[in-house]
């Protein structure tokens, strides 16, 4: 079983997530094999916060092109996380 930091792997700092933390909600890049719960209990354990929701989405990879060259960026997992009322993360803060 992955460690929470192994499940996290970064977290997603774009102006629409920077929209959403209006509304108490944070955006990750996840392990691709991490299910809700897992999410859940790591987010918890790594910033001390209490998670009421989480939705989750696959990425597809983009098609890229070099020259002649064509290929994908690779796929990834999305999770939006909604925390309860008066609880934030730090590191999207300032």
């Amino acid at each position: 079983m992955p460690t929470p930091h192994e499940i996290i792997i970064r977290p997603l700092i774009t102006e629409k997530n920077t929209a959403l933390m209006v509304d108490n909600k944070y955006s990750f890049e996840v392990l691709r094999t991490a299910s809700k719960p897992e999410i859940k209990r790591a987010i918890e354990t790594i910033f001390d916060v209490t998670v009421t929701k989480v939705h989750t989405m696959n990425v597809r990879g983009k098609l890229k092109r070099r020259g002649r060259e064509t290929g994908y960026t690779r796929d990834w997992k999305k999770a939006i996380v909604t925390l309860a009322p008066g609880d934030r993360i730090e590191v999207f803060e300032g």
